[in-house]
């Protein structure tokens, strides 16, 4: 059930045993062996989601756009690749390159919803089809390649033709298949469900499904090991996650005292009319560390978005306003309680409470240390392919 090169940690799928006597569990455990791409995973994935849906039978169209909906928002919004980025730096993954066609077409926002993604799929078919005929090229055949061990013939992988054939023989003759395959052509081949398999996937979608998660974050992973987070980014997370209320108490206890100055605006900052923004995306870092989070101007936090500022002249301005909250948490006991209420919410790194906070740095070694830590993942996250953010 694990990718031949990745960790020996597998996901315990676990199938009732009555299922054992009619269906091949271990060929489907199999279906997501050794993939080459990452549309593997996003091709079960959506078999099994349509079949919890009580669907029975469908096409490679159909399922293919549940495929683009389902890595639309890991691709959009946190520039996820699919299945890594070679050093020509072109997209090699199709499913992604679909994703990524799309959004030149319609334009829609990284959490549109799969009804608004479904309807621009309809309305930019044609421009699509290219895109969406490359997927169907081999994955709904390799998927089933685990079954065709029982088979003393072997499958004939350059004929879509003679390889329908080939799973209808497979199935009529050796193994029940989860599917078997029309003769339509291309996006309009039909895709037939097997009842006892829907069945068994039907009282299993939840266990299944988290099997296919496990798999699929694992190989995402490995093809982009600069991510952090990267469980985090397979679905839009809950904003009620979001941990700021500490952070934002402590720089309203230090403008009570000292004057900051906005890092992009250069004004002061006033209190109650600010935002705290993550200098570094929250989309690429995925927490709230209080290293990386500053107050800034309210208009220009929407306009910012996920997007990198200029490293420079910024980060000095950034590094110079996280200066005065480190001398304020030393200077006055009631800035350091209200910096010791971040602990639980926004003080996890290491480097931060051991070198960055810790008393009697200078001026100049704490922006060396907060530069030689920020830096690597800022630029992590402009190789990644987020923007710069030109204000």
């Amino acid at each position: 059930m694990t990718n031949s090169d990745s960790a020996k940690t597998t996901y315990p799928l676990t199938i009732d045993s009555k299922y054992y006597s009619s269906l091949d569990i271990e060929g489907f455990s199999q279906m997501m062996k050794d993939p080459s791409y990452c549309y593997k995973f996003y091709w079960l994935e959506a078999i099994v989601q349509l079949i919890s849906r009580g669907v029975r039978e469908t096409t490679f169209d159909a399922i293919i756009d549940e495929m683009i909906c389902s890595a639309w928002y890991s691709v959009r919004e946190y520039h996820i690749h699919l299945s890594g980025l070679p050093l020509s730096g072109e997209v090699r993954d199709g499913l992604e390159r679909a994703v990524i066609r799309l959004t030149e077409l319609s334009g829609l926002p990284a959490d549109a919803s799969d009804v608004e993604i479904k309807n621009a799929i309809r309305e930019h078919n044609p421009e699509l089809k290219a895109a969406k005929e490359q997927l169907t090229n081999m994955v709904p055949y390799r998927a089933l390649s685990g079954f065709f061990l029982k088979s003393d013939t072997r499958a004939e992988w350059d004929s879509i033709k003679r390889m329908t054939a080939y799973i209808e023989r497979i199935n009529r003759d050796l193994v029940l298949l989860p599917y078997t395959l029309g003769n339509g052509s291309k996006l309009n081949k039909e895709v037939y469900f097997q009842p006892p398999w829907i069945r068994m996937i039907q009282d299993h979608t939840v266990s299944i499904l988290g099997w296919i998660q496990f798999e699929k974050v694992k190989w995402l992973q490995n093809n982009n090991p600069e991510v952090p987070g990267l469980v985090y980014k397979l679905a839009p997370m809950d904003e009620k996650m979001r941990r700021l209320n500490h952070v934002r108490k402590l720089w309203e206890g230090i403008l009570e005292i000292r004057e900051v100055r906005d890092v992009f605006t250069e004004d002061p900052v006033m209190s109650g009319q600010y935002d705290v923004d993550h200098f570094i995306p929250w989309s690429f870092v995925m927490n709230d560390e209080l290293w990386n989070l500053m107050p800034m101007d309210s208009s220009l936090n929407s306009s910012k978005s996920n997007r990198l500022p200029h490293w420079q002249p910024y980060f000095e301005r950034f590094a110079g306003n996280q200066y005065i909250l480190y001398e304020l948490i030393h200077e006055k006991a009631g800035i350091r309680n209200l910096y010791e209420r971040c602990y639980k919410d926004n003080l996890h790194s290491l480097w931060a409470g051991q070198e960055l906070y810790r008393k009697g740095n200078s001026r100049e070694e704490f922006f060396r240390i907060l530069q030689k830590n920020m830096q690597p993942v800022y630029d992590s996250a402009r190789r990644q392919g987020y923007e710069i953010w030109n204000r």
